[in-house]
């Protein structure tokens, strides 16, 4: 990273600390440029969002070519998280750590995370995530993704029962579980208000999915699983 650019992500962190700051790199003709961007998340001491509407409105000053954060009292490691938006990205992530001062560059390596045992970061690697990445490794099935905040569960939105059908779903609601099939998905309502939580059903009674906070794994269906189920869906191949 170029000491001009290097300069700007650092003041940038110091007038956010104790909080996270980001930006955007954009490259306009022959330079690259540091953008501030406003951290719009909940929690600014421990993450980072950046509002679309900046990011789109930024996009037309120059080429995206990388996105920067700090890391306050912390070390420059990437998380989970980081590395996790990192490859939704495309993008190189450049993590400074503040007040120490010590820059990491992440780059996207474009493997696919393991569909069993991956970390939990919402809107990444999270319950739907887990039953497109299904539908695209085991049935070459590509489903459309949605927007999603990290705790959408908590207001009006529902975005399993939404959008099941714009997906290729159709709604079982009398099936008998010796007529399940591979592929099904049981949307599920749990601790909320909502319907909140997908699994896909892949034979021999077991489930893959994957819980807020959770590693991604197989589950016997039956039981917990059973008693808060809401729906089960098909897709309509």
């Amino acid at each position: 990273m170029h000491q001009t650019i290097l300069h700007a992500f650092s003041q940038h962190a110091a007038s956010c600390y104790p909080n996270e700051c980001c930006g955007l790199l954009i490259r306009q003709g022959n330079k690259a440029q540091y953008v501030k961007c406003e951290n719009k998340a909940t929690n600014k001491a421990d993450e980072f969002v950046i509002d679309p509407q900046q990011y789109a409105d930024i996009e037309e000053l120059g080429a995206i070519i990388g996105i920067c954060h700090s890391h306050p009292d912390a070390s420059s490691k990437p998380s989970d998280r980081d590395r996790a938006m990192c490859e939704a990205s495309g993008l190189p992530w450049h993590i400074l750590s503040w007040p120490d001062g010590d820059l990491r560059t992440i780059v996207p390596t474009g493997e696919r995370k393991s569909l069993l045992n991956r970390p939990f970061v919402h809107g990444v690697w999270d319950c739907y995530s887990c039953v497109r990445d299904w539908y695209s490794e085991v049935q070459q099935i590509h489903l459309p993704d949605f927007a999603r905040q990290d705790g959408w569960w908590e207001g009006e939105q529902e975005l399993y029962l939404d959008n099941f059908a714009k997906a290729g779903f159709v709604a079982l609601p009398n099936i008998n579980l010796a007529d399940l099939q591979i592929g099904d998905v049981f949307l599920m309502q749990i601790q909320s208000q909502r319907v909140n939580h997908a699994a896909v059903y892949v034979g021999e009674g077991k489930i893959l999915h994957h819980l807020y906070g959770r590693l991604s794994r197989y589950d016997i269906y039956g039981g917990y699983w059973q008693r808060n189920t809401r729906l089960i869906v098909r897709h309509c191949q």
